[in-house]
């Protein structure tokens, strides 16, 4: 990750989460969810293990919009913490999905 950012406000963080909230409660999130393949390490999960992730997080000015949230391993998800998706590779691993 990048030594510097300017991260955003904690009134856009706050309202970003309440957006992604209810985004959570969505068909749409749901239909993600059964998909059940982490976006990042692209392992096949069941839907209680798979997390929200900001593809560009919150705290680097991201929004609760559907082409930013991807479904995540709760491993990529802590992993990357506030990196862009384009700055973090997951780890390789040598499980087969």
């Amino acid at each position: 990750m990048s030594d510097f950012f300017i991260g955003a406000s904690p009134e856009h963080i706050k309202k970003e989460r309440a957006k992604a909230q209810s985004l959570r409660k969505s068909q749409w999130w749901k239909r993600k969810l059964n998909e059940g393949r982490c976006y990042y390490c692209e392992k096949s999960l069941a839907p209680a293990e798979l997390t929200m992730d900001h593809k560009v997080p919150l705290a680097r000015g991201g929004f609760s919009t559907k082409a930013n949230l991807v479904t995540a391993c709760k491993s990529c998800n802590s992993d990357k913490q506030n990196s862009l998706a384009l700055e973090w590779k997951p780890e390789a691993t040598d499980e087969s999905s």
